[in-house]
């Protein structure tokens, strides 16, 4: 970073990249014990931005799903009894907000994860 380059926007889309990658080397892991996802839920305070949803359709190489406000953890804890009380999925109706078109830049990721090594992590 430079005076120049440390802008507002630039270190809030730093900031908001940075938890976005991070949440992707978790989705990675995931995959690496053979589970693919077919989309992101974006949930939380942060998913009311916008500019978060589009960043997200950046970093991430699934389509993102943004839903109405709700209480997802007690809602996803609720679906995941019923599950197994009942042996197979519970149906969920999902009222979605946005659903922003996926931009998958892998570059984002990549100078992230070259950033993340140099700093020793």
């Amino acid at each position: 970073m430079t005076l120049t380059s440390s802008t507002r926007a630039n270190l809030a889309r730093a900031a908001i990249e940075g938890m976005l990658c991070g949440l992707a080397d978790g989705l990675d892991a995931l995959r690496g014990h053979g589970v693919e996802p077919e989309r992101i839920l974006l949930i939380g305070g942060a998913a009311s931005h916008t500019a978060v949803a589009e960043v997200a359709a950046q970093v991430f190489d699934v389509p993102i799903t943004v839903p109405e406000k709700g209480e997802y953890v007690a809602n996803g804890a609720a679906r995941q009894a019923g599950w197994a009380y009942l042996g197979q999925p519970v149906a969920w109706q999902l009222a979605t907000t946005a659903e922003p078109q996926t931009n998958y830049q892998p570059q984002i990721r990549s100078q992230y994860a070259r950033r993340h090594v140099e700093a020793g992590g």
